[in-house]
């Protein structure tokens, strides 16, 4: 399992998320030795163990086993990787503007056209979102029940378990920056 740098992506985790060794070994019950073994790659964790640690560290299991972010830190404009598309509107879509979702913060694009909306309903997730209106006239920004109109160059901070729903009524494509902590998509 060496070549999938198990150790040194756990302690990249625990280390993001400020923990010490001994703290995330009483919160998993694993030993600090144990844990301390393992990110200096001298023993293969279970998968068990991942999934605890895992679970701790608040990150999807699969992140462990995900290729390197170090490999290619350069995103290309033609290269970028759609990450979701609106099932009610196939032309929303959002962008990964960073190499990869293994990083603590991700950054995207989300691309709305004219007359359409981000989403049918609002929608709420548990990360921070800052986000920069790029391009277009203007989109309204819904969040619980008020409305705020942006311009391009505005930027909007959208606070964590907030329900939100961006909405064109333009006839220009509007196109928005945005960067969520944790990752979400």
């Amino acid at each position: 399992m060496d070549e999938l740098n198990l150790g040194k992506k756990l302690q990249m985790f625990r280390t993001a998320r400020g923990m010490s060794i001994r703290e995330l070994a009483a919160a998993t019950g694993i030993t600090p030795s144990m844990l301390s073994q393992i990110e200096h790659e001298q023993v293969n964790p279970s998968i068990n163990s991942l999934r605890i640690i895992a679970k701790e560290l608040g990150i999807p299991l699969y992140r462990f086993f995900q290729e390197d972010a170090l490999k290619e830190p350069v995103v290309r404009s033609n290269r970028r990787k759609t990450i979701g598309r609106v099932e009610q509107a196939d032309d929303v879509f959002f962008e990964l503007l960073t190499p990869n979702t293994t990083g603590n913060i991700e950054f995207c694009m989300m691309t709305i056209p004219p007359m359409q909306d981000s989403f049918a309903n609002s929608h709420c997730h548990v990360g921070e979102e800052v986000a920069y209106m790029m391009e277009g006239d203007s989109v309204d920004l819904i969040i619980e029940d008020t409305v705020y109109t942006l311009q391009k160059g505005d930027s909007v901070r959208i606070e964590p378990f907030s329900n939100h729903v961006w909405k064109n009524h333009t006839s220009k494509t509007v196109k928005v920056i945005f960067a969520i902590n944790p990752p979400s998509f």
